[in-house]
């Protein structure tokens, strides 16, 4: 056999991935503007990404009402915020 004729197999070190079927927690929203989104992080926290992300969000969408707060160590959302937020975007950072 040449040297040209070698054929050379490897693994992919990605592997073979199954489809998975998703299910969503919640129905989305049908539009964003006018509506009040609270960005939330656990308190204590690495704030990494939490600094960032908010402040792009709402350079992105500035028709939503956002409210930017980190909730008390066991990571509980009031039931009062819950009462008058629309959508709420979670963090936990370890």
């Amino acid at each position: 056999m040449a040297e040209k004729d070698k054929v050379y197999k490897c693994l992919s070190p990605v592997g073979i991935h199954d489809p998975v079927e998703q299910f969503p927690l919640a129905p989305r929203l049908d539009k964003l503007d006018g509506k009040t989104i609270m960005f939330s992080t656990r308190s204590g926290s690495e704030q990494d990404i939490t600094i960032p992300l908010p402040k792009m969000l709402q350079a992105a969408y500035p028709n939503v009402n956002w409210r930017i707060g980190a909730t008390e160590w066991h990571g509980n959302i009031s039931q009062e915020d819950l009462k008058t937020t629309d959508a709420v975007i979670r963090g936990a950072l370890w």
